[in-house]
């Protein structure tokens, strides 16, 4: 699903909104999201899960092909952990977590 998925399905479920509403909203969600990440702070959806950053200190790394030894610098990256209430909803048994997923098994027949 992408953004523009969700806004639609999002504006569906809710009538009284506008879908140009339901888009400022995910957008500010978002963005939200990615400025608290920046300022290097957690964000935890309960039930959803937690976005926080990882910090990867130098290293060495080598060039796959010619074999060459390269410094890489330092990064943040971002991490995420999926909550208990979705991780359980993943893993049902029951195949209701992925419906679409139904269809597309026996396309390679």
């Amino acid at each position: 699903m992408i953004k523009s998925e969700l806004v639609q399905r999002i504006a569906a479920q809710n009538p009284h909104l506008y879908q140009r509403d339901v888009e400022n909203i995910v957008n500010a969600i978002l963005n939200e999201i990615t400025s608290a990440m920046a300022q290097g702070d957690r964000v935890e959806l309960r039930g959803f899960g937690a976005f926080s950053v990882k910090h990867r200190p130098a290293r060495t790394g080598r060039n796959p092909r010619t074999g060459a030894h390269v410094s890489v610098e330092q990064k943040s990256v971002p991490f995420f952990k999926t909550g208990k209430e979705m991780r359980e909803r993943l893993n049902k048994g029951d195949g209701a977590a992925m419906p679409d997923m139904a269809d597309d098994e026996d396309d390679g027949d």
